[in-house]
């Protein structure tokens, strides 16, 4: 089953981001006991519970074999087989943490995650980045002012002279979070204002 390498990169001028692309997570697969040797299993990705994609994988010592189909857009289907090697650190707990090497050559970064396309790779081989790299400077400064917001309560309460302090909050970290709050709304408003001259400016 398909899409499961169907990247998008109409974004001109700009870098894909993770969200974009479909993914799979050693850490996640290790949680679910998936990483035995000999285990067989498929992994699906589903969108308004209906399944979308699915890649078949097979797990060895020392690495895991995924087995899948993917195309681009108008383009025929691709099946592609190969094996991703799974790298062992040991916990200073005990046991082992695992990573997937990114199997795209040249590479071989340790890696949690690695990203679809025609092959399955970390997210520098795929040129991608986080969502949050995307954001403009008064949507970073408004996200963090929203954090706060959420600290304190005050999601719902547009004013800070008409909300009180949470309680069990120590007034001196109330005093410090209102104040940053404050900071943060402010850069935003500022940023949002310089963000909107530089479009009407170029438009």
């Amino acid at each position: 089953m398909g899409g499961t390498g169907s990247g998008r990169h109409w974004h001109w001028g700009t870098k894909s981001t993770t969200s974009e692309f479909r993914s799979i997570d050693v850490r996640r697969w290790a949680r679910e006991g998936f990483l035995t040797p000999g285990r067989r299993f498929s992994w699906q990705w589903t969108q308004e519970g209906e399944v979308v994609a699915q890649i078949n994988a097979s797990v060895e010592r020392g690495y895991v074999n995924l087995s899948y189909r993917s195309r681009d857009y108008g383009e025929e289907w691709e099946s592609h087989d190969y094996p991703v090697r799974l790298l062992a650190q040991p916990c200073h707990y005990g046991g082992n943490r695992q990573w997937f090497a990114c199997p795209a050559r040249g590479c071989g970064r340790r890696v949690a995650k690695l990203y679809g396309g025609r092959l399955f790779a970390c997210r520098h081989c795929h040129q991608l980045v986080y969502p949050v790299q995307r954001e403009a400077a008064f949507q970073r400064n408004q996200r963090r002012a929203d954090k706060i917001r959420e600290r304190l309560a005050w999601v719902n309460d547009p004013d800070p002279m008409e909300v009180a302090k949470p309680k069990g909050m120590h007034w001196r970290t109330y005093n410090r979070l209102v104040a940053e709050l404050e900071h943060w709304e402010e850069a935003s408003n500022s940023s949002l204002i310089q963000y909107l001259d530089r479009l009407a400016w170029e438009y």
